[in-house]
């Protein structure tokens, strides 16, 4: 009799241990989605969503559920979506017919994507330095300003081919390029700063 109800409770607690570990499964698995999920859903807090998932969707399992994978990887790609239309910008400005303010407009575009490439470089560098500690707050108070920079050399660049001018094809081919490239930057600085509130210490 004693051996059967010792079978007994051995059953039954052999019961509430595997549906305790099935319950806690199930609620990871609903909370904590895939890396292309997780992709996805923080995508849908940025300025331009749909170019978000294009540009990041593929770096799924490098970025996992990490917000920190995910900052550095956005600023990866607009650096090297940016660094081409550097590229471009800078042939255009040797096209046959590109002259007077359009050619001034192209030039100083060049320079201004240049800077832009620079700063997000600075940027990656600087992420890579922020870990749990004191000065995480001054890193990414830094990696903030080189990345908004970046943004405003896209902008600036934009603001050269302003008035009825400049339309013509060049200013219509790197428009689309900078644009790009703008919408890019923007997506990767809402990540950077996402990480940044959301890291427990704030303290310089």
């Amino acid at each position: 009799m004693a051996t059967t109800m010792r079978f007994v409770s051995l059953l039954l607690m052999n019961l509430v241990i595997y549906m305790s570990g099935t319950a806690q499964c199930s609620i990871t698995k609903h909370s904590d989605p895939n890396p292309a999920e997780f992709v996805k859903s923080s995508c849908r807090t940025t300025r331009y969503p749909v170019l978000c998932v294009q540009s990041l969707l593929a770096y799924a399992s490098v970025i996992h559920r990490s917000e920190r994978q995910l900052a550095i990887t956005a600023l990866s790609v607009s650096i090297s979506r940016t660094r081409s239309s550097a590229s471009f910008v800078k042939k255009m400005s040797k096209a046959r017919g590109v002259k007077g303010r359009e050619r001034r407009a192209v030039q100083d575009c060049v320079e201004n994507i240049g800077d832009s490439v620079e700063r997000l470089k600075q940027s990656v560098r600087e992420l890579g330095r922020t870990g749990v500690g004191e000065h995480f707050a001054w890193h990414m108070s830094n990696v903030q300003t080189w990345v908004s920079a970046a943004l405003t050399d896209d902008n600036t660049c934009l603001d050269g081919f302003a008035g009825s001018a400049m339309n013509g094809n060049v200013k219509g081919a790197i428009k689309e390029r900078v644009l790009h490239v703008a919408q890019v930057t923007s997506n990767a600085l809402a990540f950077v700063n996402r990480f940044a509130s959301s890291h427990p210490t704030q303290s310089p």
